[in-house]
């Protein structure tokens, strides 16, 4: 297992968070899911170790068109289940890494279909792209990018997916913004992420390792759909919810013993949450639907 030597480390802005996730998940793309999930023994297990990443990892072995070169078990949920792909969409994966969601997507797309994965780190596309000429998919394609200013032209895109990547971004709204420049009116995303109900302690917010495992870079659950309705989406509905336990050895690292109890005590909750929303036929502030 590689390991990471800014885990305590206190990132201040935008530049330096973004440098942190893509060193730490270009050494991730170097390394297997059973060396991703060897750190960890699992959200409920007092076994863990120093990573916090990986906990979060729903199953996809059972879904047809599962690559396991591609699946390094990253994800804190499995939007393509609720995604309303269809054959012949234009897919789009934020935040695509090795190809996971991406090869699932196109297995329901099919020929006629094409997806297209974004990813930050130059690693994962290299990755992903072996993948994905390993068997053969020529209606995948990736490519190296910003989710902030997506390397794709304006209402071209059927669905958008992402797992567990926009709490890696410091400028959600800018993301979402993006989501909804390049989807067609009417049409839509699932995005499964992290959010938080209640705060955080607050040395578990500056922490480097916890912002790169996704928990101290999401935001209020409320704040969150907030952001996609002022956006201009419609139709907002969260499609599932499920509470993320971070395992005491790992939040000890971070907070005091008492400050563990407290935090406990406190209801504070880290969720996974996959969001549905549509992009309305017209402009906010036109009337031609």
């Amino acid at each position: 297992m590689l390991l990471i030597t800014y885990k305590k480390t206190v990132m201040n802005n935008e530049t330096e968070l973004k440098a942190l996730v893509k060193e730490k998940y270009s050494q991730i793309a170097n390394q297997t899911i059973e060396q991703n999930l060897s750190s960890c023994c699992g959200a409920t297990s007092s076994c863990c170790g120093e990573e916090v990443y990986n906990i979060m990892a729903d199953d996809y072995t059972q879904l047809e068109g599962y690559n396991p070169d591609a699946d390094l078990g990253l994800g804190c949920g499995v939007p393509t289940q609720f995604a309303q792909m269809k054959e012949g969409d234009v897919v789009v994966d934020l935040g695509s890494g090795a190809g996971n969601d991406a090869f699932i997507a196109r297995r329901i797309v099919g020929e006629s279909g094409k997806v297209i994965g974004v990813d930050f780190s130059e690693a994962m596309i290299e990755k992903a792209r072996n993948n994905a000429e390993k068997v053969g998919f020529h209606n995948v394609e990736f490519r190296q990018g910003d989710i902030e200013s997506l390397p794709i032209g304006g209402s071209r895109v059927d669905v958008v997916l992402s797992n567990c990547i926009l709490n890696l971004v410091p400028n959600k709204k800018a993301v979402f913004a993006e989501i909804f420049r390049v989807l067609k009116p009417k049409a839509h995303f699932s995005i499964s992420d992290i959010v938080l109900e209640g705060a955080l302690p607050e040395n578990l917010k500056k922490a480097a390792e916890m912002y790169a495992g996704c928990v101290s870079g999401a935001i209020q659950k409320s704040d969150y759909l907030q952001i996609i309705k002022e956006t201009g989406f419609t139709n907002i509905l969260v499609q599932k919810e499920k509470k993320i336990v971070v395992p005491d050895d790992i939040l000890l690292q971070y907070i005091s013993q008492p400050e563990l109890e407290a935090f406990k005590q406190s209801g504070v909750g880290i969720y996974s949450i996959t969001v549905f929303a549509e992009k309305p036929c017209c402009e906010p502030g036109t009337n031609c639907c």
